[in-house]
């Protein structure tokens, strides 16, 4: 497969500096030859490339928009390019590094003490060490304010019991940030480190989604947790949102990334494909309406998100924008993969093509870290000011 040489349709590249250009090149050149060879191998065998982390460390991609601590310093409209090339290449990988950037890392940067910085950024920036973000429990989702898992003071230390449902790189992890009540109903994070007594972590088995990633449940019974592995700097739902909004934005870039590739390979197919008096299926009006409806939502697609990249880099982005470019980008991602799977009829189902792969992956970041709705409701709150979420 030649090298992917990108999808541009209004001169998007004439409104990006040469620093970004040259961290989506550096992303896009990894993918092309590290990660499209093996991933639907991957895919098939439900695992994992754990082999292209040092890789990735090494590229500066973890924690690649925060500063200092061994880590890139890269701006936001830098790191959403990444975000963008490595969803191209496969959902998982984009959210193994939105978590190990943006759930892991981002909190402890953001609101950790400068003991907690100095031990587990500069392993967490050079892939020596695996974070998680455990939030989400087996009856909480959509409303996290109403979780279950509780954390006592004891003395000098925290007893965490409760349990956390669909977590990314869960088993992986050396670290978890668990987000836990406490006895004056605050919630707050809670470093749980691996072998913790009383803290296990088990694999979910059987998804049809998000093959190549790892997705765990936690639980935590009597688990003692020291006091310094309390995140000192935040209470409050405010901690855990804040942290969602930086996974957002990676995701509505990524999302770009999963429908270039699906259009790029419906669009390379409907050339090549040939019916109907040996001509190109291109040719027909049905298949040319689909690729256009494509071009057409990945161009404002693109110009959404370099939008609220930039307001984010001038520290002018409000989560309403992040939730209209989640919510947006992943939803016409899903429907350039469906009108994909279309043009490449039956051979849309094998993974000698990549489209039924993106399009089973995209079925769950739809709803991961905020659903379709809920960002609706985000948004309808920010325009009228009337909060609709009960």
């Amino acid at each position: 497969m030649p090298a992917f040489s990108g999808v541009d349709f209004l001169d998007f590249d004439s409104l990006l500096t040469d620093d970004e250009k040259l961290a989506r090149q550096t992303a896009r050149k990894f993918v092309d030859e590290q990660v499209l060879p093996i991933i639907e191998e991957c895919n098939r065998e439900a695992k994992f490339p754990m082999q292209l982390l040092p890789m990735i460390a090494e590229l500066g991609f973890f924690g690649a928009n925060l500063k200092g601590h061994g880590c890139a310093g890269m701006s936001n409209v830098e790191y959403g390019l990444v975000m963008q090339e490595l969803e191209r290449g496969d959902s998982g990988l984009r959210s193994f590094a939105s978590v190990q950037s943006a759930l892991v890392m981002y909190p402890i940067y953001t609101f950790g003490s400068e003991a907690q910085k100095e031990k587990w950024l500069p392993q967490l920036a050079a892939g020596k060490a695996i974070g998680c973000f455990g939030l989400t429990e087996p009856q909480f989702g959509s409303n996290p304010g109403g979780m279950l898992t509780r954390a006592v003071r004891k003395g000098g230390s925290y007893v965490l019991n409760g349990e956390k449902m669909w977590i990314t790189n869960g088993s992986l992890s050396a670290i978890a940030l668990v987000w836990a009540k406490c006895e004056d109903e605050k919630i707050r994070g809670f470093l749980v480190e691996k072998g913790t007594p009383g803290f296990k972590a088990w694999d979910v088995h059987g998804k049809w989604s998000l093959r190549a990633s790892v997705t765990s449940g936690l639980a935590m019974s009597d688990c003692k947790i020291p006091a310094e592995n309390v995140l000192p700097g935040v209470e409050g739902l405010r901690g855990p949102l804040s942290c969602l909004n930086q996974a957002r934005y990676g995701i509505g870039w990524g999302g770009i990334g999963a429908a270039m590739a699906c259009y790029d390979t419906a669009l390379r197919y409907a050339k090549e494909r040939k019916q109907f008096g040996n001509k190109p299926i291109a040719s027909h009006q049905l298949v040319q309406e689909k690729l256009v409806w494509m071009i057409t939502e990945i161009t404002k697609a693109q110009f959404l998100a370099l939008q609220v990249g930039r307001l984010k880099d001038k520290t002018r982005v409000h989560p309403s924008h992040i939730s209209m470019m989640k919510m947006n980008n992943v939803a016409i991602a899903l429907e350039t993969a469906r009108k994909a799977r279309e043009i490449l009829g039956a051979n849309g189902i094998v993974d000698d093509y990549c489209v039924m792969r993106h399009m089973n992956n995209l079925e769950s970041v739809y709803t991961y870290e905020g659903t379709h709705d809920i960002h609706k409701l985000i948004i309808g709150e920010r325009i009228t000011g009337i909060a609709a979420f009960e």
